[in-house]
């Protein structure tokens, strides 16, 4: 290791074996087929949902290095062989975005000089999402440009959940599965809401395909929040469209940032009839205080993901609830390891 001092104690050191699946079959249910030669590596994004994932494997996290120099330049050290083996790099982009993105590079890195057979990012959020497009003149399509980062850093394979926009598995020249978080969902809002007159709202049109696989699954209606946006991160509801009167509404996004558009929509389904309103997001960014802003909302609650790592005060807010992705993910991986069907996760 270079001389310098680390100056951040940002270590993530999993002591542990890899999953070795050799034996004639598997011990555990949910373990990879015979054979298989697997192992889980996690940076510092979201340790505790590696964890997890590591767990429904019925696994162990591969002991590593992921340190900042005193100048913030990121340190990757592998300590375990990992020459031939399947290997899977749990990292979300989520903020600060870019150390996070730089240490899922620099372990791609490592793992392709250490001689790993395959490298499948698992990138439970994928940030820079939003900006797929040229959205004015002379701006960047930075999803493309992280795509490209990410494949030339050599992952072999990209495993995500809920991409902001579909086409962002197109930007991938390596083989893209997108999960989607709707079933966890489902399960929670039978729980929760199964007795009530449901109906799922998209909080927006480009968000209608996904409001409506939901409403199939939970066999309800749909309805729209037809908004605009005045500039980024500022939104302003024009319409409703769908008759909501009487009905607990279930809004379903990939992702909120600020908390703006929720709220707004919540408020305008209330006036609507609405008797209550619940949001259900994949990826809770929630930045700039934006809990506080969900607290003092209408809405009944946020229900997030932990595709990301929440902080104290969202940890404490009580219109703010988690569910978890890991069993998710950890089929995912498994299925992949053994060279299964993904898509029939979602069949």
């Amino acid at each position: 290791m270079p001389a310098a001092v680390c100056d951040r104690s940002v270590t993530t050191r999993c002591p542990g074996a890899a999953v070795n699946c050799s034996v004639s079959a598997p011990s555990h249910p949910h373990s990879t087929q015979a054979n298989t030669v697997m192992k889980l590596l996690t940076c510092n994004a979201n340790t505790k949902l590696a964890q997890d994932i590591a767990t429904y494997l019925d696994a162990r996290l591969t002991s590593v290095d992921v340190k900042s120099f005193k100048d913030n330049e990121v340190f990757v050290r592998i300590n375990e062989n990992v020459r031939g083996q399947d290997v899977f790099v749990i990292q979300s982009t989520s903020a600060p975005a870019n150390d996070h993105l730089m240490e899922l590079l620099i372990m791609c890195d490592a793992l392709v000089r250490a001689s790993a057979r395959r490298i499948t990012a698992v990138i439970p959020y994928f940030g820079y999402a939003r900006q797929d497009r040229k959205t004015d003149g002379r701006t960047p399509i930075s999803a493309k440009l992280v795509a490209n980062l990410i494949t030339t850093a050599g992952a072999d394979r990209v495993l995500t959940v809920d991409l902001h926009a579909g086409q962002i598995q197109g930007f991938f020249d390596i083989p893209t599965d997108n999960l989607f978080a709707n079933p966890v969902f489902e399960d929670d809002i039978l729980r929760r809401y199964g007795g009530e007159k449901l109906m799922v709202i998209s909080p927006d049109v480009g968000g209608v395909v996904r409001a409506r696989a939901l409403a199939k699954r939970l066999g309800c209606e749909l309805a729209i929040v037809d908004k605009r946006r005045p500039e980024a991160g500022k939104s302003e509801v024009m319409n409703i469209i769908g008759d909501v009167n009487g009905r607990t509404c279930i809004m379903i996004d990939d992702m909120t940032d600020s908390g703006g558009t929720l709220c707004n929509a919540s408020d305008a389904l209330l006036a609507e009839g609405a008797t209550q309103v619940a949001a259900y997001v994949t990826h809770g960014v929630l930045s700039n205080g934006a809990w506080k802003r969900i607290e003092e909302s209408s809405l009944t609650e946020l229900v997030c993901t932990d595709s990301i790592t929440t902080t104290p005060e969202i940890e404490k807010a009580s219109k703010i609830r988690r569910v978890s992705v890991a069993r998710l993910l950890g089929e995912a991986i498994r299925r992949i390891a053994n060279e299964e069907s993904v898509s029939k996760l979602f069949d």
